[in-house]
């Protein structure tokens, strides 16, 4: 069997920190998938058209399009159906519609008719995390942690658990991945307690602290239905009574460190190989029947994002100067770009930029940086369409972060888009120009603000046709007619006149004679040319 590549992708909405959960997963995936030789590679909302994806925090945001120009398999991880997350209906109608992975059966029943068309896959032990320089248990500095989000389901739980005398750590501010792990590797133990009343145990997350090395004490309900290589692995709690002896009587013991060590051990015994073996043959198959549903075509986006890295937005076309910040195609619209034009994909495809083909660009300060920003603004106009919009935003001149950046070459003023709208025709542009159609002040929070208090400026220009009273000022103020040259057939002086029809009034024998006799174009030349003066 042909091993595809495969792709990890993370949504990540733009500053949504939570999303950095979803690295723990994604580099389990990774782990299960090369071990069978398979070529892998992760990212941040991007996809790869020559890879299978798996889509991580769909639920999050996903442009619906990409579901048919990429191949993806997406990973729910949210607890669904009664009692589970509130999640909207656009993500279970995703899920409806695509190729799934989920970590718990009883999330299955929201999304799919069929159970068996839907691989279950578990979270077991990760050896990439276990340390050679771990702590001894009874050593660790914390006595237990707890990390997560808080509701009030969870707030009783652990009020109930330091009534009973034990001190629970937890962070004032999210971190995750090798930050989180640091502090995991230093606790006696993760206390892990259920967020929903749907009670799914939370492998997702246990599985790290216990690789990582440290016991997990979890709450355990009757709806809990952990897999099996966790009923050993875990401290269970079931139920008030079980939480008053356990941590009174039991906790921080050296029978509690001595049987830590047994649960530990045996969780590392558990091995999901035969699980993300049927998944990797099931993305293969899935990847044969979407490419013959899905040729392969050149992408011609709409939308363009000139920046990318943090900035990247998904679903858009994003373009930058700089191969490190992973955009969409690495392309330079400070230069003299040549339209049509067809581009090399980062991540594997075609795309196709045309004259005229875009309905909005957007640059968020981005134009500060540009060393030849009439060329930028000249191709931008190009490419977009009669009506489509270039958003921006960039830094105002006045305020005093302008010039903190050492890379910036320009700041803005209320009067910086006069060239592109009003006087046009110093750019060299005839029949098309931007009108300004909306302009604000933002503050340091890209708030709306008064003049005095703006850091930012925030403007967006329509490409528009010129008046003809407008191409005729610029005919006045150009350094040529604006393009004459073009509009007209040029003959060579060698080549015959073709003469005209003759109307039928004028159809008489003179008439014709009289035509006959007007001579060839290098005649009549010849001989004004014979009349002139020496």
């Amino acid at each position: 069997m042909q091993l595809p590549s495969v792709h990890l992708a993370i949504m990540q909405p733009a500053g949504y920190i939570h999303s950095l959960a979803f690295v723990d997963h994604a580099r389990y995936f990774r782990r299960q998938f090369r071990r069978f030789g398979a070529e892998v590679t992760i990212g941040k909302n991007r996809l790869r058209e020559d890879s299978v994806n798996f889509v991580f925090g769909a639920h999050l945001g996903f442009p619906i399009d990409w579901a048919a120009r990429h191949t993806c398999v997406f990973v729910n991880l949210e607890q669904l159906g009664s009692g589970g997350a509130n999640v909207n209906a656009a993500y279970l109608e995703l899920l409806r519609k695509s190729a799934v992975v989920d970590y718990d059966a009883e999330n299955v029943a929201a999304y799919a008719q069929d159970p068996a068309d839907v691989p279950l896959v578990p979270f077991l032990y990760a050896d990439y995390l276990a340390g050679p320089d771990s702590v001894p248990l009874a050593e660790r500095p914390i006595d237990l942690l707890f990390f997560g989000s808080l509701n009030q389901r969870r707030k009783d739980f652990l009020s109930r658990v330091e009534a009973c005398g034990v001190k629970v750590a937890a962070f004032d501010h999210p971190i995750y991945a090798a930050e989180r792990d640091h502090f995991i590797r230093q606790s006696k133990a993760v206390i892990n307690c259920h967020f929903y009343e749907a009670s799914r145990f939370e492998q997702a997350r246990v599985f790290q602290c216990l690789s990582l090395g440290t016991p997990v004490i979890s709450e355990r309900t009757p709806r809990t239905r952990p897999p099996a290589a966790y009923d050993d692995a875990v401290f269970w709690l079931d139920d008030d009574r079980a939480v008053d002896v356990f941590f009174r009587e039991h906790f921080g013991t050296q029978a509690f460190f001595d049987e830590a060590q047994a649960r530990l051990a045996a969780f590392r015994a558990h091995d999901p190989v035969e699980a993300y073996a049927d998944l990797l043959a099931f993305a293969v198959g899935y990847a044969n029947a979407h490419r013959e549903a899905h040729p392969p075509v050149v992408w011609q986006p709409t939308r363009m994002n000139l920046g990318s890295g943090k900035d990247y937005k998904a679903g858009w076309l994003n373009v930058d100067i700089l191969e490190r910040a992973e955009p969409d195609v690495v392309l330079d619209l400070g230069q003299a770009v040549e339209l049509p034009l067809r581009l090399a994909g980062c991540r594997g495809g075609e795309v196709l930029l045309e004259p005229g083909s875009l309905d909005r660009v957007y640059a968020n300060n981005v134009l500060e940086h540009v060393p030849d920003l009439p060329r930028l603004m000249t191709n931008v106009l190009a490419l977009l369409k009669t009506g489509g919009e270039f958003q921006i935003e960039v830094p105002y001149e006045k305020a005093a972060t302008a010039w903190q950046d050492p890379t910036h070459l320009r700041a803005m003023n209320e009067q910086s888009w006069l060239y592109y709208t009003g006087w046009f025709w110093y750019l060299g542009w005839f029949e098309h120009r931007f009108d300004m159609t909306a302009s604000n002040w933002l503050d340091l929070q890209l708030q709306p603000c008064a003049q005095e208090q703006a850091a930012f400026m925030k403007v967006t220009l329509r490409k528009v046709e010129t008046t003809p009273h407008e191409r005729t000022i610029a005919r006045t103020m150009q350094a040529d007619f604006g393009g004459l040259e073009a509009d007209e057939q040029i003959w060579s002086i060698d080549e015959p006149v073709v003469a005209a029809p003759v109307p039928a009034q004028a159809a008489s024998p003179a008439g014709a004679a009289a035509a006959a006799a007007v001579p060839p174009l290098s005649v009549a030349i010849e001989a004004a040319l014979a009349g002139l003066p020496n």
